[in-house]
This record gives structure tokens, sequence and C-alpha cells, in this order.
């Protein structure tokens, strides 16, 4: 893959076949991500009407799908490792410094928005490991994210208020790894749980339509259930408190960290990913506009930034208005990269991905 994804653009080979056409659906998948997290991150989420939600639709699930994505991704490119190949560790961190540095630079800017990069940056060194992991090594260790991730984000909150500030280029080295892993917008012992389920999901054969029928259905089921059972756990108990304490346990809100949040907007999340597969193929030459912006993923992520940052910002006024604003930058940012990818095999950004030669030497 040639964009935030970590794999190229190539079939898998056996033991997990997984053709081009099903590599392309991924692409499109992580489109929707995109886009979804530009109607988030313009917003507003603060307000009424069918506007409003669209936004909170996307609000969390969107930045899930991304990271399950990612970790689709790191096993198509490190598959060779599991059968005694190269881990590709010196590409891993490569891309985890350069997405670091330049998420926490981004994060200096005037746009309003949670910078999910370097949370991304710190799962690729997570990944250098997790890679020689059997599969039941990466079930378990989501499912520990899942259940045990959200205590050590309450315990390392030390009964502050609900505000997750990111940290950004000119904070301190300890500050930074504070935020990344444990108190900021994105924290990893969290933020594990897709991404390492989404390397498991890249073992498998991305071909096989009972696997399909299982993530569009099960996932379904997931983040419907995640909500359910969260509403009737606050029916019970109440809403949680405004000071991080145990009973924000119950809570299945966008980016709480909590266990029922992270099923319900994973589950969402296999659900699209299993809907790109098994609907892109189909599609054909109507998907590639869609594919274009997932394969530029990070040129656009990084423009929709500064867009809003110079352009948007202090506005929009309403959800109306920002989901207006958000379609005219998608409309943009799918015909940027259509052009783009009729003339050039990489996007702008995603050429700097590619690790130096010296590196590919040293890995």
């Amino acid at each position: 893959m040639t964009s935030l994804r970590t794999g190229p653009a190539a079939a898998v080979g056996s033991p997990e076949p997984t053709t081009t056409a099903r590599v392309v659906a991924l692409d499109a998948a992580r489109a929707v991500a995109i886009l979804g997290m530009l109607v988030v991150n313009v917003g507003p989420r603060d307000d009424t009407g069918a506007a409003a939600m669209v936004i909170r639709a996307a609000h969390g699930r969107a930045s899930l799908l991304f990271v399950l994505l990612a970790g689709i991704g790191i096993s198509l490119l490190t598959r060779r490792a599991r059968h005694g190949g190269p881990t590709r560790w010196g590409t891993l961190v490569w891309r985890s410094a350069l997405l670091l540095v330049a998420g926490l630079a981004l994060q200096l800017l005037d746009h309003d928005v949670k910078v999910i990069l370097p949370t991304y940056a710190v799962l690729f060194l997570v990944a250098i490991v997790a890679v020689r992991l059997p599969d039941r090594g990466l079930l378990t260790g989501a499912g520990a994210a899942t259940l045990l991730g959200p205590l050590v984000w309450i315990a390392g909150q030390r009964g502050a208020d609900f505000d997750m500030e990111p940290a950004t280029l000119t904070s301190t080295p300890v500050d930074v790894v504070s935020s990344v892993v444990l108190t900021g917008p994105y924290p990893v012992v969290t933020w594990a749980a897709p991404f390492l389920l989404g390397m498991w999901l890249g073992r498998r054969d991305l071909t096989a339509r009972a696997l399909l029928v299982r993530l569009v259905l099960g996932g379904a089921a997931a983040a419907v259930g995640g909500m359910v059972v969260s509403r009737a756990l606050v029916a019970l108990t109440g809403q949680p408190g405004e000071v991080v304490g145990l009973d924000r346990l119950s809570s299945a809100v966008a980016h709480s960290q909590m266990p029922l949040w992270l099923v319900s907007g994973t589950g969402s999340a296999l659900a699209v990913v299993g809907l790109a597969l098994v609907l892109v193929p189909r599609a054909g030459r109507w998907a590639r506009p869609l594919v274009a912006v997932g394969q530029l993923s990070l040129t656009v992520y990084v423009a929709h930034l500064l867009v809003i940052a110079a352009l948007v910002r202090p506005g929009p006024g309403s959800a109306a208005e920002g989901l207006g604003v958000s379609m005219l930058i998608g409309a943009a940012a799918i015909l940027f990269a259509t052009i783009w990818r009729a003339r050039f095999r990489r996007g702008p950004l995603e050429t700097l991905l590619r690790a130096p030669s010296l590196v590919h030497r040293t890995a």
C-alpha cells in the first residue's frame, strides 16, 4: 500500500491469500475513515438536527476504523516475518519517527482537532514486537487492551477531570510519552485493542465469504450491542460523574476509552471493512475515486488539518453548515486524489513513508 496503510498493493501469498482487489477494498475503507474524521473534525458536534446526527455517528467510529485498518496493513507489510523473513523493523521505526514528529507539529496549529498521528507512530513500534506473536497472542493483547486498558487509563487520570489534552512538539519527552500512551485523546493502552485486532484480521483470508459475512453481521451486532448494554447500565447506575472514576466503565460515549465504547466502535469498523471487501470489488471503476483517497490517506489527513486551521476556524456555526463545509473539502480531496493517482504511483506525503535504502539494508 502506498499510504498510511503499511504494505504494497500486491497480492498476499499463502497461507493468507489476499487478492489485489481486496487490498483496493481496504483502500476504500480507509477513505471512509478519513472522510469520517474530516466530518467530525470540521464539526460542530454539539448541535441538533439531522446534520448533527451524521457528525455524531462518525465521532469515534471513524478513528477506530482508521486504526483497525492500520493493524491490517501491518500484517500485510510483515507477512513474511511470520515465516522466518525480515520483520521490516527499520521501515516501521522510520514511519513511526516521521508520524510522531508530524503529529506533534500539526497539533500546534489552530484547528481544534486532536491529531491521531502520534498514537499511530507508537502503535508502529508496538507492531515490531506484535508481528512475531501467534494469532492467540494478538487476540489476547486486543482483549487485554479492551478490558484492562480502560482500568489503566482510569488509574492514570488520578481523579482528574475528563480533559485529555494532546501533546505537541513543544511538550517535554515525558509529557509526550504520558499523553500518547496513557492520558491523551488516543491513549495506546486502549487504542492497541483495534490495532492488534486488525493485525489478527490481516492474517485471515480476506477472500473467504464466511469471514466477510461474520465481519458484517458480527460487527453490526457488536456495534449495536455495546450501545444497548451501556444504556442499560447507565439506566441502572446513573450517568458517570465529571471526575474520572470506575463509574465510567458503563459508558459507551465516543472517546470515553471504556470497554463498551471499544466494542461498539470497533464492531462498526469491522462491519465497514466487511462491506468494503464485499462491495468495492464489484463496483469496479466506480470505486476508483474513493480508493484514490485511501491511497493518499496521509496527504489527505494532513491537508484537511491545514485547511481547517486556515479556512474553517473559528466556524462553522451549525452542524448543517459544518456538514456542507465537510462535503466541499471532501469533494476537493476526492478530485485531487483521483487526478494525482492517474499520474503518480504514490501521494506527495506517502513518498516520505518509504524508508531510505540504508534503513532497508539494516532492517
